[in-house]
């Protein structure tokens, strides 16, 4: 659950690509404003990946340990 929580808030090309509402785009997909090809604003880039990642970092923190115990099930043999 958590990786495809992962890899759904992530998906960067597939928003970029295919979506052409800027409303139903993904966070990611926004932050990319803040970099040109000349100049990069560090600052602002850097707080919205901060504020983007926290969802996936508070919802691990509460699964993490159904998370570890499923990594531990997984690993042991027999």
């Amino acid at each position: 659950m958590l990786l495809t929580a992962y890899f759904a808030w992530n998906e960067f090309m597939f928003a970029n690509i295919f979506i052409d509402d800027e409303a139903l785009k993904p966070i990611t997909s926004g932050l990319f404003v803040f970099k040109d090809a000349l100049r990069t604003d560090w600052g602002p880039l850097i707080a919205g990946l901060t504020i983007s990642a926290l969802p996936l970092v508070i919802l691990f923190i509460f699964i993490q340990k159904q998370f570890v115990r499923g990594l531990a099930e997984g690993g042991l043999k027999g």
